[in-house]
């Protein structure tokens, strides 16, 4: 839960005197036909279940291809079509199905890749490619999950069944690994779910402006400008009601000034907020250490919920030659604190994943 206080102003400076250091290659690819054995899936492997409010029996089959493209040092998955899913709204006899991927163990927090949703069918063509940029040597220790989900209105997924592929055993050089072939969706293969749970995404734009115009003069430093535009399928913590806003504070500096808000969006899982938050104060140098931190809450009367948040940084774990917990960026948010350092006065636009974060601290 969280604190509630009230800021009201809509700029704020990013002094460096205030911090406290703390120590604290589908390109040719062939369809296959057979049925390819599960053997080397592993099946004590935690999978990744959202918020499944389904219990539906799973039946049906995926089709896909994985490669690993050297050039780019990117993980492929080429997700081409289900067929004979589960029924998961029994009511209106339809399933609007999606397909989730997952490295695990999450240890290098790339996150969840999806695929559009298809409405109204047991047998969705997709015909899309998932990427994860990795070293290949990092997949010998990781599995790769693979979900088919419906996607309901008011957020409630139901699981249709899974493949889990262990990659620390999958021959690369093997051609038929190459080729498009027919998995069966398993139900759940472990009890202990890991609760990586569906916390939705955040559509926004950053921008840094080197030498900012004020009045008259160039002012010396710059500023970093923040544009949060709308958040999609945020889950609901209690019945089907949800008043949202995003707060933002730009890490190391924990004051209270330098915490901004948004007004609060009623009622509605896909908040539109189209806010612009302005940062002062910022060198190039001091874009390397500092980190934007945005996290979404449920607005309540008693008390402020937590929803899920972004951390946007390089992602080094330090701060000015400071070890910090909170300097631990994705790679889909480092990617874009990236770009905007090296586009000045260029908006750059993302949509990232929300997820669970320890909330930095204010201080006075």
């Amino acid at each position: 839960s969280d604190d509630r206080e009230t800021d009201t102003a809509s700029e704020s400076s990013y002094s460096l005197g205030r911090i406290k250091k703390s120590p604290s290659s589908l390109t040719n690819l062939s369809g296959s036909s057979g049925m390819a054995s599960l053997s080397s899936v592993s099946g004590s492997l935690m999978s990744i279940y959202s918020a499944d409010f389904g219990n539906v029996d799973v039946k049906g089959n995926v089709q896909f291809a994985i490669d690993y493209v050297e050039q780019l040092n990117e993980l492929h998955i080429f997700i081409c079509q289900c067929k004979d899913l589960a029924v998961a709204d029994v009511k209106r006899q339809r399933s609007d199905p999606y397909v989730k991927t997952y490295l695990l163990p999450e240890k290098y927090k790339l996150g969840k890749r999806k695929t559009s949703v298809k409405k109204k069918t047991f047998n969705p063509v997709y015909n899309e490619i998932l990427r994860y940029k990795i070293e290949k040597d990092l997949l010998k220790n990781q599995s790769l999950n693979i979900s088919v989900w419906h996607n309901d209105t008011f957020g409630r997924n139901s699981f249709l069944g899974e493949v889990e592929l262990d990659l620390g055993t999958w021959d690369w050089n093997d051609k038929s690994n190459k080729q498009i072939n027919w998995f069966p969706l398993k139900p759940r293969t472990s009890t202990m779910a890991l609760n990586l749970e569906n916390r939705g995404e955040m559509k926004l734009a950053l921008q840094y402006v080197p030498h900012p115009v004020g009045g008259k003069k160039t002012l010396p430093t710059g500023e970093v400008h923040i544009w949060v535009k709308e958040c999609h399928d945020l889950p609901l913590l209690r019945g089907n009601r949800l008043n949202s806003f995003i707060k933002c504070t730009i890490l190391p500096d924990t004051s209270r000034k330098s915490r901004q808000k948004t007004r609060t969006v009623a009622k509605t899982t896909n908040p539109v907020f189209n806010h612009t938050m302005v940062y002062d104060g910022f060198r190039p140098e001091d874009l390397k250490e500092a980190c934007i931190e945005l996290t979404v809450w449920d607005h309540n009367k008693l008390a402020n919920h937590f929803l899920g948040g972004l951390r946007i940084g390089l992602g080094t774990g330090k701060s000015y030659g400071t070890t910090v917990d909170w300097m631990d960026s994705t790679s889909d948010e480092t990617a874009l604190w990236e770009k905007m350092m090296n586009s000045p006065n260029t908006w750059i636009e993302d949509t990232l994943p929300l997820r669970m974060l320890m909330v930095a601290k204010l201080t006075k």
